[in-house]
């Protein structure tokens, strides 16, 4: 058998071929450290903790929204980067508009932006003036009086011109107030 002379005496390393070989593998090892390292750092705030607990929860934030719904309460939200105000009404002359509401403003997919207040009655309107959300974006709005007795849930998209209507039932409801 003959003796193959692979290179001219050069060690392997100063060859271009081994090094181009190496060199897909290399990069997709560095690939997946990263992608690691993203999936570590980040958390995507879609699944709670206790999501068990909230689960067993469902009835009473069931018979919360409908208490809200035979109540015929809604809610008019202005939220901007001054603050955020609600104005409360009721179909049902009966309710009484509590001293106090909590206001819960999350994210979607962030649950590192969510926020939670509890906003005082001033005259017709509920006010809290430490809000600290960015200029645009989606987010959704959660109001409940501080006994969790009713609960309305809207969206609203910023930057939004004027006041956010939720809870409505009817649509014809929704026009008359607005004429």
């Amino acid at each position: 058998m003959k003796n193959f002379k692979v290179n001219d005496g050069h060690p392997w390393y100063k060859e271009p071929w081994p090094w181009l070989l190496m060199l897909g593998p290399c990069v997709v090892v560095i690939a997946g450290l990263c992608t690691a390292w993203i999936a570590v750092k980040s958390d995507d705030g879609l699944v709670t903790g206790d999501y068990y607990k909230k689960g067993l929860n469902m009835n009473q934030t069931l018979l919360s929204s409908a208490q809200a719904q035979k109540s015929g309460l809604r809610a008019g939200i202005r939220l901007s980067v001054d603050g955020l105000s609600v104005r409360l009404q009721t179909s049902d002359s009966a309710f009484v508009l509590p001293k106090n509401i909590v206001a819960t403003i999350s994210h979607p997919t962030r649950a590192g932006l969510d926020q939670t207040f509890i906003l005082q009655r001033s005259g017709d309107r509920y006010l809290s003036e430490s809000l600290h959300l960015p200029l645009a974006g989606h987010w959704l709005v959660l109001l409940e009086d501080e006994k969790k007795t009713w609960r309305l849930l809207g969206n609203i998209i910023l930057p939004a011109q004027g006041e956010t209507l939720i809870g409505w039932t009817q649509p014809q409801q929704a026009r008359d107030v607005l004429e």
